[in-house]
């Protein structure tokens, strides 16, 4: 069985929800010219973490969660690479970025640990 209680009540599923806000707020300031290049790449990347972490979760089994789980992650390195990308190319400041890296290597904290979580639940049964 997959992780207890509702969606809302997983802090991960949260603070990935925060990170797609940081990202929103941050790419309105891009370049229009990059709307269906790096803005569209990175919203939909950040947009797949706490989306993938939620169908994970709503499968109800610790397999498919960890799959979820590690589907999320990459998704977020995406979202770090591009961050540092748009740093690179001017469109975000350091302060932005490193404000949205924190976030992210704290979920990417909390990522890693729920999959050992589950999977020390998994090898258990």
């Amino acid at each position: 069985m997959a992780q207890k209680g509702s969606l809302e009540d997983l802090q991960v599923w949260q603070r990935a929800l925060d990170l797609v806000d940081g990202v929103y707020a941050v790419t309105k300031r891009w370049p229009k010219d990059e709307v269906f290049g790096l803005t569209n790449q990175i919203r939909r990347a950040a947009v797949s973490i706490p989306s993938n972490i939620a169908e994970g979760q709503g499968r109800r089994n610790d397999g498919d969660f960890l799959r979820f789980l590690a589907i999320a992650l990459g998704s977020l390195m995406e979202v770090k690479t591009q961050l540092i990308i748009a740093q690179r190319q001017g469109f975000a400041t350091s302060d932005e970025v490193t404000s949205l890296l924190t976030v992210g290597d704290e979920i990417a904290r909390m990522l890693v640990a729920l999959r050992k979580a589950l999977t020390a639940r998994k090898s258990r049964k």
